[in-house]
């Protein structure tokens, strides 16, 4: 299968490389996955957004159960207004069942409508984001979560453990970023560990930069 560089806008101190290789066709195929709503409906991904020349930003949170991901999805909702000024669908995605996705939107809150579960983690497979014990528990990206810790305390109010997964092996899986022009791949960030979310001001830079939030402007392949 051949395979695209998709460059990615690194902040400074970042932790997460530069550049990944992601299949040309990533898009479509990403597209024929399966997913749910938080109301437990079946949904393919590329219905999502328009396959042609919608611009979507897809956050993949950790689960719904993570303290930091209840944080990172604060600052997504505090954020939907920019996206949907610019044309920008936001979908955000978790690891776990509907019944735990409601839980952290009705707690949070957070939009439904802009929820979506993957029990199965089939979008962070074929997306290749990191999993496993070291990266959930002892990586050096996670001390980012110490500069936020007044966010972090915020969303505690309303946090209930009880949103984490039934399946305990869903706990080691982490996140990612990534922004779509119809089925092509424009920016793309891997959470390095717990807490390492990607920059807001990085995504709209790359959108930006992509000339996704001008209309007036032709298509650039990254």
């Amino acid at each position: 299968m051949s395979q695209c560089s998709v460059r990615m806008t690194v902040p400074r101190g970042s932790a997460s490389t530069s550049s990944y290789e992601f299949a040309e066709n990533i898009g479509e195929i990403l597209g024929e996955v399966s997913i749910f709503t938080a109301t437990s409906e079946s949904v393919a991904l590329k219905d999502l957004w328009d396959q042609n020349q919608g611009v979507a930003v897809v956050a993949l949170l950790r689960h719904f159960g993570c303290a930091c991901c209840w944080e990172f999805a604060s600052a997504l909702k505090e954020s939907m207004a920019r996206f949907e000024s610019a044309g920008v669908k936001l979908i955000a995605i978790g690891v776990g069942t509907p019944d735990k996705a409601l839980m952290l939107a009705e707690r949070l809150p957070f939009p439904k409508e802009c929820l979506y579960c993957d029990p199965e983690r089939k979008v962070y497979d074929l997306l290749g984001l990191y999993y496993g014990f070291g990266r959930t528990f002892f990586s050096r990206a996670t001390v980012k979560v110490f500069l936020r810790l007044g966010s972090l305390r915020k969303v505690l109010k309303n946090y209930t453990i009880k949103a984490t997964p039934d399946d305990k092996s869903g706990i080691l899986q982490q996140g990612g970023m990534f922004v779509f022009r119809g089925k092509q791949l424009l920016y793309a960030w891997k959470d390095e560990g717990s807490g390492d979310h990607a920059p807001l001001d990085v995504i709209f830079d790359a959108l930006q930069s992509s000339s996704c939030l001008s209309s007036n402007t032709n298509e650039k392949p990254v």
